[in-house]
């Protein structure tokens, strides 16, 4: 893994801003905000990552790669990078030097509860120093905040987005007690841009739901969202085929003939090898089996129907995979078709929806789009179905962009919804030891009739975030405010998380998620 020095964790520009700062300020605030949503469903913003952002980086990796270094070690890396880049000396290496003396990071990071949903514009996250020579120091961490944060709350977002979905629609067609939190898994991390990344999608995920097959995410969350996997649920895989063991084992099993090409595999061969699933390798474990590997229909319409005293006695579910073609089709029809086989369990829920047997499901994985899953939804439903017949995937493309109403493609960035860390307040020590306190803000005239309707203007002072009903279902804030102000409020939602090198409040992952989900995970 790379490792430099932590004060190297910035764009290049940053290095000089230490220095062009007023001498005399001895305190500063920055908020992290979301300034405007580039998907119109998206009116709230799911807060997540702060806290693994902190433990990670301004604890672990300030401590391993600064702190723990001895400072002339720093000081020497600091400058033989900004020196030869930026140009001799441009860089002064006098603050990096008194932050190593003072041994430990002069930083108190306020926030909103993880999991909790802000709307657009309201501060989520505020960061400040608590010594008053290292006022430069909160927007130094800005490039590293932003590059940390922005993914992890879109992701929460995401996964939000589908849970609703499947609360919709579980909550018409299935019995109270059935999982709302089984119903999808994600399937990204192969198509995420890279590790760091797969494991703040499926965290992020698993605020929403518990299938993932990212199996990493399970120590991820115990490290810094203080779970453990043996006493409850954080996350599930599944046990589950793929292609090349399908093909491998039809190719085996038909006839020890070297004539025989791919093409011409006889599909009854694929009977043994799900007989083998059902009765020797999983007779007491659930598994998806991916069907299409030759002819699906076959599997569905013959095969299924000739296993059915396996079926029957298998001591779990087996999840009847497809993995091509239109898969709100293949899903819904398999399910009709499930249904036919006439399970002894097959049955029609107090709601009126049949549910099928417990023995089989049908699952289509990695390309369900939040339209997808709606249809998908409906078309059970409108069938007579239950929602619950069918367990659905969400891959990497679901987790990089959102298709629009308009067909269109919105790629996620940082931009989606304008996350940005901005200077809202400063104190100056003037000469007779008094302290000015002002507001800092951006209010560019230029930005009044853009895109979003300015939303590059900035809070002006502190601020205090409080819900704006008595449903807690909108948060609001005012600015203008002090430092001392905006801290002694008692219904500002934004509170220490963080402070000189500490945790001082942490969140596990189960009130993450019911800070989310309310009681309802």
């Amino acid at each position: 893994m790379f490792n430099c020095n932590a004060l190297l964790l910035k764009d290049f520009y940053k290095a000089i801003h230490c220095d062009l700062i007023p001498s005399n300020m001895i305190k500063s605030v920055s908020y992290w905000t979301p300034r405007m949503s580039r998907i119109p469903q998206w009116n709230k913003v799911v807060n997540f990552g702060i806290q693994a952002f902190c433990k990670e980086y301004l604890i672990d990796y300030f401590n391993d790669n600064f702190f723990n270094r001895s400072e002339d070690e720093v000081v020497a890396d600091y400058e033989r990078v900004m020196n030869a880049t930026m140009g001799k000396g441009v860089c002064k290496s006098n603050k990096v030097r008194a932050l190593h003396k003072l041994g430990y990071l002069p930083i108190e990071v306020v926030s909103v509860p993880e999991g909790l949903e802000v709307d657009i514009h309201c501060p989520m996250i505020g960061i400040t120093n608590t010594h008053p020579d290292f006022a430069w120091l909160g927007q130094a961490l800005e490039s590293l905040m932003s590059a940390e944060l922005w993914y992890p709350m879109v992701c929460a977002n995401v996964g939000h987005t589908y849970r609703m979905i499947v609360n919709k629609w579980y909550n018409k067609t299935c019995e109270d007690n059935v999982p709302r939190r089984r119903a999808l898994g994600n399937f990204d991390f192969r198509g995420d841009d890279g590790l760091g990344a797969a494991l703040k999608a499926a965290s992020a995920w698993c605020l929403s739901f518990v299938n993932s097959a990212t199996v990493p995410v399970v120590p991820y969350l115990e490290k810094y969202y203080n779970c453990n996997c043996e006493k409850e649920e954080v996350a599930f895989g599944a046990v589950s085929t793929e292609h090349f063991v399908m093909c491998s084992n039809s190719a085996y099993d038909t006839v020890n003939n070297s004539d025989y090409e791919y093409a011409d595999i006889d599909p009854h061969r694929e009977r043994i090898f799900l007989k083998k699933l059902l009765t020797e390798y999983y007779p007491n474990t659930s598994f998806s089996c991916v069907c299409d590997s030759y002819d699906y229909w076959n599997v569905v319409n013959n095969i299924l129907p000739s296993l059915k005293k396996e079926l029957l006695e298998h001591n779990g579910c087996f999840l009847v995979r497809g993995d091509s073609g239109d898969c709100v089709k293949v899903i819904t029809e398999t399910v009709f078709r499930l249904w036919e086989m006439n399970l002894p369990g097959n049955h029609v829920n107090s709601k009126g929806y049949k549910v099928l047997d417990s023995h089989v499901k049908a699952l289509y994985g990695d390309s369900i789009t939040p339209q997808r899953a709606e249809k998908i939804y409906h078309i059970l439903e409108e069938n007579g179905f239950a929602a619950q017949n069918v367990s659905l995937g969400v891959g990497s493309f679901s987790m990089h962009a959102m298709q629009l109403e308009d067909g269109s493609l919105s790629p996620y960035t940082r931009d989606t919804l304008s996350f940005a860390v901005k200077a809202v307040y400063a104190e100056f020590k003037e000469k007779d030891g008094t302290i000015t306190k002002l507001p800092v803000f951006k209010d560019p005239v230029t930005d009044k009739g853009s895109e979003g309707g300015n939303f590059k203007k900035s809070q002006k002072g502190c601020c205090s975030v409080f819900w704006g009903d008595c449903a807690h279902t909108q948060t609001s804030y005012i600015d203008s405010l002090t430092w001392d102000e905006a801290t002694k409020d008692p219904v500002n939602l934004l509170q220490p998380i963080f402070k000189d090198g500490k945790m001082v409040k942490e969140y596990t992952l189960k009130e993450v998620r019911e800070n989310l989900n309310g009681n309802e995970f």
